[in-house]
């Protein structure tokens, strides 16, 4: 806009209030009724039965009876057995052996090492070197305005009320009852009982066994003995003849080469110009038109400078490089030796031995026996038996008995009470405020540096190294070996073995035979008998009740805000803070053209409202007085959004 007048600017805001409602809700109630129902009980009425039980009880008798066991008697007895023995005997032989002798050998090699050169290099780079240019930026604060309110809402009061109430009770009653029962009441008896006894008698008896007596006896034996003899063998075998053989070979080498190549970059860079710009007066306080006029700003225009850079890399250059090196290698010869060989031959011969041999002799012995004969005693004993008797006796009996009764109860119910309560709002009014802001910035330079470059260098060099080689050498020695001839032995041994004889003997034992008798007992009896009894229980039975209910609402209510403008007050420009058209604040003051807070300028009279318009930022290409937040990549200087 060109000019504008100095009108007071509003603007709609919207404000929160709570708003009272009356709205319709469902609730549930409950509502107590005493109801009856009718609930069974089973008692347990006693009554005493005679019954009759069979009792089996174990008598002992003794009984007699025959066993028969086996014994084990030894029984000896003598055999012959021949045996094969192992007889050493030493012998020297000459025995012929290979030494590998070692020799040694000078020889000569040559080989490569990578020898490392630096070199001192220069390279140009640029810089960007920051610093810092303070700027003034217009930014608004929200400040809060706190405002007093007042409010009804509802209040559900709780109050007591005293309410009677029906139960039941049960009181426990006590019943005197006599039952019948059987006692087994015992006493001692004396009995007269047999029983045997088993008395040992001792027996004197002969008897014959056999005894095996040794005697010795001269034997003659031949047997066959194997005689080692050595016999002379042509032996042929095969000896590995180590060479030397020269081969040659290649391998692989990396090298850095250095290689030389130029880049494309691009250098930030601008100016400060001087732009004019046209803007309206508007009217001064006299109400007369202030004439137009000219604005001067200095806005960053910037540049983008394409340079192009040398710089040097290393590349890794595989190469194959030939070298000769010395294998060992063996070839195979075949040779000839006489070798001794043991051979055996057999051969009869005859030995003397001894023998043991065993006749056997018929003796006798005497020993006691002893047996059980078994006698018939007489003891008496006592008995414990058991007589029945009846007896009475007296108990009583529990019995709860239902009992109606009134309790007073403490309900507790809530009333709808009206309250009122004052409360705070807090709302937010905007306002202008300016401050200086540091901004860094960035300018160009080229800088010089220097750097150490290595590269490998290949060297011829030199070496002598020992070869030991094994030379083979026959050698002679001689061995004592160790043989074996076989003998052939004989030996007798004794065998003792068991011959097992069946005997018999009687032995009496006792038995428990079982005898059954019967008896009569006495045994209570509980019979369930049902009875019917009626008890009284309060119910909650809800229902559903519909009402009125006072409900906060929270609503947007538009409310006009007085705006303050660039006219009369922070920007200094027409009629206001500066004073009248003419002065150093006023239309053609020199505070008022392209400064930060004149006319035309972010929050100038002819601007749509600030910092956020369009025409207070400027275009791309101008950089934008106010400095946009995407001025061109230049940072924000005065808080613009989104102006470009």
């Amino acid at each position: 806009m060109a000019g504008g007048d100095c009108a007071p600017a509003t603007r709609t805001v919207y404000q929160r209030q709570y708003v009272t409602e009356m709205k319709t809700v469902t609730s549930t109630e409950y509502t107590t009724e005493t109801r009856e129902r009718t609930y069974t009980v089973n008692k347990r009425v006693p009554r005493t039965e005679e019954r009759t039980r069979t009792v089996t009880v174990q008598v002992p008798e003794t009984r007699t009876r025959t066993e028969t066991y086996t014994v084990n008697k030894p029984v000896t007895e003598t055999k012959t057995a021949e045996y094969t023995v192992q007889v050493p005997y030493t012998e020297t032989v000459e025995q012929t052996y290979t030494v590998n002798v070692p020799v040694q050998e000078e020889k000569t090699s040559t080989y490569t090492v990578m020898v490392p050169k630096q070199e001192e290099k220069t390279s140009t780079y640029s810089v960007q070197v920051p610093y810092t240019e303070t700027v003034e930026q217009t930014y608004t604060v929200s400040v809060p305005k706190s405002e007093e309110r007042t409010q009804s809402y509802t209040v559900q009061v709780p109050y007591t009320e005293q309410v009677e109430q029906s139960y039941t009770a049960y009181e426990t009653v006590s019943e005197e009852k006599t039952s019948t029962y059987s006692v087994q009441v015992p006493y001692t008896e004396t009995v007269e009982q047999t029983y045997t006894v088993n008395v040992p008698v001792q027996e004197e008896k002969t008897s014959t066994y056999t005894v095996q007596v040794p005697y010795t006896e001269e034997k003659v034996s031949t047997y066959s003995v194997s005689v080692p003899y050595t016999e002379q063998v042509e032996q042929t075998y095969t000896v590995n003849v180590p060479y030397t053989e020269q081969m040659t070979g290649s391998r692989t080498v990396q090298k850095r080469v250095p290689v030389q190549g130029s880049r494309t970059v691009q250098v930030r860079g601008g100016s400060w110009q001087t732009q004019q710009t046209e803007v309206g007066g508007g009217v001064d306080s006299c109400g007369n038109p202030c004439p137009p006029k000219i604005c001067c700003k200095r806005v960053w225009v910037p540049t983008c400078e394409t340079k192009e850079v040398p710089y040097t890399t290393y590349q890794c250059v595989t190469e194959e490089v030939p070298y000769t090196y010395s294998v060992q290698k063996c070839r195979q010869e075949q040779r000839s030796r006489m070798v001794n060989v043991t051979r055996t031959r057999s051969e009869e011969r005859t030995r003397t031995y001894t023998v043991t041999n065993y006749r056997s002799e018929e003796r006798t012995r005497s020993y006691t026996v002893t047996k059980m004969v078994p006698e018939t005693k007489t003891r008496s004993v006592n008995v414990t038996k058991y007589r029945s008797e009846e007896r009475t006796r007296n108990y009583t009996v529990q019995k709860s008995v239902p009992v109606t009764k009134s309790r007073m109860v403490t309900v507790t119910k809530t009333r709808p009470e009206e309250r009122t309560r004052t409360y705070t709002v807090t709302n937010m009014v905007s306002e202008t405020r300016n401050r200086s802001v540091p901004v860094t910035k960035y300018r160009s330079e080229e800088r010089t540096r220097s750097y150490t470059v290595t590269t490998m260098v290949p060297e011829e060099r030199t070496r002598n190294y020992t070869v030991t080689k094994m030379v083979p050498e026959t050698k002679t020695r001689s061995v004592n070996v160790t043989k074996y001839r076989t003998e052939t032995k004989t030996r007798e041994y004794t065998v003792t073995r068991n011959v097992a004889e069946t005997m018999s003997r009687d032995v009496n034992y006792t038995v428990m035979v079982p005898q059954q008798k019967t008896e009569s007992y006495s045994v209570t009896v509980y019979d369930t008998v049902p009875e019917t009894k009626t008890q009284s229980y309060t119910v909650r039975v809800p229902h559903t009740v519909t009402k009125e209910v006072p409900v906060q609402k929270c609503i947007s209510v538009a409310v006009e805000v007085p705006v303050e403008s660039g006219c009369g007050s922070v920007g200094g420009g027409c009629g206001s803070a500066g004073g009248d058209c003419g002065s150093a604040g006023g239309c053609g003051g020199d505070a008022g053209c392209g400064s930060a807070g004149g006319c035309g300028s972010a929050g100038g009279c002819g601007s749509a409202g600030g910092c956020g318009d369009a025409g207070a930022c400027g275009d791309c290409g101008a950089g934008g007085s106010a400095g946009c937040s995407k001025g061109c990549g230049r940072k924000r200087l005065l808080g613009c959004k989104k102006g470009c």
